[in-house]
Parts: structure tokens; C-alpha cells; sequence
């Protein structure tokens, strides 16, 4: 469906976000690593479910991620224990405090299928490290692309950290969903900054 130019509707009891997918096909030049950190990157396999969404909720519950939160249990196990699905978290202190779901099932790519890190790292340079591995990890295997997708309900600064780390935008898409506050996914007071209607 094409949007006429101006103002579209957003149903009350909706969010609506503008979703910039993103790509790089070449391995760029990684960034510098943030001196003193002291993170880890901990590969996690056959994940626990409530280890999971409680880390996705840690990372990305300012940010209305919800689409792990609302998935059945046994679609998000098949999704997570999938062999060519690689979790890891950023560890600090033996706490995870990171997010990076990198996703190869597709030949010849790799998507960027979930990353970010605990609101209370931002600006740490956290961010940075965990890009720095994902690009490595990605870039490891024989692929043509690696990408990842973001959106205006994501960190304000995410979508130029993405194209600092070397990937370029190339479709622009507008997504409405259910309000996961509403549905019980996320408390109401999460993400204050995107009011409820």
C-alpha cells in the first residue's frame, strides 16, 4: 500500500514507526574498540526462553520491542535453538547487559537480527564493542551482505551508529502494530517518550 504524502492515521491503540533497512557488502573497516570496558561476549546456545526475554525486555523495553515477547514458545524456541542462528551476550561483571542475534539462515547473508545493549551502558562505548564483534562474526563466514533493519522507536542515535559502522540505507518502510503496553507485553510505563492514544 502507498501512503499519499502528508499526515496518515494511526488507529488508537496502534504504533507506528518509520523502518530504515540497512546494509554493507563488504566487511568495512571495524571502528576502535573502547580502552577499559571489560566486556565479554558470551555465545549462548539452546537459550532459555525466560533468559531471553528477560534480557530482550532489559535492552529493548524503552524502545517498545516486542515481537519475542508476544511469539509462542515453541516458535521462538525453534527460532533461537535454529543451528544457523548465533546468540550471544555482552557480559560485564558476569551480569549480560547485550543483545546480538545474528541470523544465517539465509545463504550468502547474515542479518542483524537483534542488537543493542542495557540502558545503563549507553555511551560506555558498549555499543561500539558489540558492533565491532557482530561485524567480525558476520564477515567470518563466505556472504555477500550482512543487514539489519531500524526504526524511529529505536535509540534516537542507532540509525547513524549503523551507518558509522559502515552500513548504508536502502529502503525507507513505515510499520503499525499493535501497542504492546496495551496487550500487556510491556508495562505502560514503559518507553514515556512514545505516548499511549
Amino acid at each position: 500500500m502507498i501512503l499519499p504524502d502528508g499526515y496518515a492515521e494511526v488507529p488508537a491503540g496502534k504504533i507506528a514507526a518509520v523502518v530504515t533497512s540497512l546494509e554493507m557488502t563488504a566487511r568495512p573497516e571495524l571502528r576502535p574498540d573502547p580502552a577499559g570496558g571489560g566486556f565479554g561476549l558470551r555465545r549462548v546456545a539452546r537459550a532459555d526462553l525466560d533468559w531471553f526475554r528477560a534480557l530482550f525486555r532489559r535492552v529493548g523495553q524503552d524502545y517498545l520491542w516486542f515481537s519475542r515477547l508476544r511469539m509462542p514458545d515453541a516458535a521462538l524456541a525453534a527460532e533461537l535453538h535454529d543451528p544457523a542462528m548465533e546468540l550471544s551476550a555482552l557480559a560485564r561483571d558476569g551480569e549480560d547487559l547485550g543483545l546480538l542475534l545474528l541470523d544465517f539462515r539465509q545463504p550468502d547473508e547474515v542479518e542483524l537480527s537483534f542488537f543493542g545493549v542495557a540502558g545503563e551502558l549507553i555511551g560506555s562505548g558498549a555499543g561500539r564493542w558489540l558492533m565491532n564483534r557482530a561485524i567480525e562474526r558476520a564477515w567470518a563466514q563466505p556472504i555477500r551482505r550482512f543487514w539489519v533493519h531500524t526504526c524511529t522507536l529505536d535509540h534516537p542515535a542507532a540509525l547513524g551508529f549503523y551507518l558509522r559502522s559502515g552500513f548504508r540505507a536502502y529502503r525507507r518502510q513505515v510499520e503499525i502494530a499493535d501497542d504492546p503496553r496495551l496487550l500487556g507485553y510491556l508495562p505502560r510505563e514503559a518507553a514515556p517518550q512514545i505516548p499511549i492514544v
